[in-house]
């Protein structure tokens, strides 16, 4: 297969299962039908006998990370719609997100010195609980590898989402703010996603906080390279 061939057979591919998978889980409600599970495990399926590493892949559908600019722009839309929300809410918003914040870099520096893992793959570990356009460049900034903290990032996603609806049964979280700020902050875009199906102030508050989760995080950068 020449390299425009897999140029077009891999665009085609992701893009067909994409499509296909918000069909079937728009239909069936699964969560295993989600893009976000059923994506990756089909292109695996594919990847696997054919040989093809995640580089190459990466290099033939580039243009696809390149869409992570306009994406992360475009995150400036659910900050102006939620102002009045955000100044109304804003410190427990904010403590909520350094305690989040603090909880995820913490437990994944822990987990990571506990497993032994080499430090390329313990700084890719650390932005995982922010959304890929806000994860990718925090990864690069500290040394990291953008590619495998995508990986980590999307794995905190799908479990994040699909263990949110069991906490909401647990814990006392009456206020679609409180719902909404559980998903955005455990599970950025995967929760922001889940949370629109339990309401759409849930999903709007998840959005809101997943976006402010992400610049929380680019400007304690600095901060996070020298503490490491």
């Amino acid at each position: 297969m020449n390299i425009d061939l897999q140029d077009w057979f891999w665009l085609a591919l992701t893009l067909g299962v994409y499509v296909l998978s918000r069909w079937l889980y728009r239909r069936s409600g699964r969560y295993l039908l989600s893009p976000l599970l059923l994506v990756p495990a089909v292109l695996l399926a594919v990847a696997v006998p054919l040989h093809i590493h995640y580089a190459d892949y990466a290099g033939l559908t580039h243009w696809l990370v390149a869409l992570l600019g306009p994406a992360t722009v475009a995150f400036a839309v659910p900050i102006w719609q939620q102002r009045g929300m955000l100044a109304r809410h804003w410190p427990a918003l904010l403590v909520g997100m350094l305690v989040g914040s603090a909880v995820a870099i913490g437990s994944s520096w822990t987990l990571a010195n506990l497993l032994a893992l080499d430090d390329s793959v313990r700084l890719s570990l650390l932005p995982r609980s922010i959304s890929t356009p806000f994860a990718m460049p925090l990864a690069a900034d500290l040394g990291g590898v953008p590619g495998l903290t995508a990986v980590f990032v999307l794995i905190t996603g799908v479990l994040g989402a699909a263990l949110g609806g069991v906490l909401l049964k647990w814990l006392p979280l009456r206020s679609s703010l409180a719902r909404g700020a559980l998903f955005g902050v455990g599970a950025h875009g995967a929760g922001a996603s889940r949370a629109h199906e339990i309401g759409h102030e849930e999903g709007s508050v998840a959005g809101l906080v997943m976006v402010l989760m992400g610049l929380l995080n680019l400007l304690a950068a600095p901060l996070l390279a020298q503490l490491i």
